[in-house]
């Protein structure tokens, strides 16, 4: 038995369906691209990456999905196999639970379509910061349905620019990357006044560097 297979039969049989289910998704979302066996790797793996921290194991499938996808993009573009032309961003921090979900809140926020951007962490927590949540709430950015995540080679592979908050040596370095590190102060365990400052600092920055890669401003 491959370790793959010992592994799906830890799975529970509820959890089992619903992977299987997105997995019929994703190879459909990527016909032509990736076939199953790589579909099925990646969305197993993802699993694996939030198993051991999830705090509410019912959406550990939903979660596993969203990660494969991304995931699959990423290495999509890393391997030529499609590419939109748009600039990707991937900001980085800790926990993956505040500073770069603000970021990238405000860069989706501005950017639209015209960008693709994701976020992750060096050592991801288990929930997204709620009085970041709230903060960003105050300038009508839903940042709620996001959740702590590692980053992964071929995400930051696939990134344009790479922006770098708090990561210290823990951050990747690959050659041919535009690297940014922005001094920002960490909103863990900030109340949401305290935090204010720090989103206010976040979106001066993101709108630079939009301005700086040429992307039209949504907002």
């Amino acid at each position: 038995m491959t370790d793959l297979a010992r592994q799906r039969q830890q799975i529970p049989i509820d959890q089992q369906l619903a992977l299987h289910t997105a997995a019929v998704r994703l190879a459909d979302e990527f016909t032509g691209v990736y076939g199953a066996e790589t579909i099925e790797r990646f969305l197993h793996t993802s699993y694996d990456q939030f198993a051991g921290a999830s705090t509410v194991p019912h959406y550990l499938p939903l979660l596993a999905e969203r990660f494969a996808r991304q995931r699959l993009t990423a290495l999509a573009r890393v391997e030529g196999r499609h590419t939109d032309g748009r600039p990707v961003v991937l900001f980085l921090c800790v926990q993956n639970a505040g500073r770069s979900q603000i970021a990238l809140g405000f860069f989706q926020h501005l950017a639209g379509d015209h960008a693709l951007a994701w976020s992750g962490g060096s050592e991801p927590g288990a929930d997204i910061n709620p009085a970041a949540v709230a903060a960003m709430a105050e300038r009508g950015i839903d940042i709620s349905t996001e959740y702590p995540k590692p980053w992964t080679d071929e995400v930051v592979r696939a990134a344009d620019v790479v922006v770098s908050m708090g990561c210290g040596d823990a951050c990747p370095i690959f050659p041919g990357k535009r690297y940014e590190n922005w001094t920002v102060d960490d909103p863990a365990g900030l109340t949401v006044e305290q935090i204010r400052p720090i989103r206010d600092d976040i979106e001066r920055r993101v709108r630079h560097l939009l301005d700086q890669l040429d992307i039209p401003v949504a907002g």
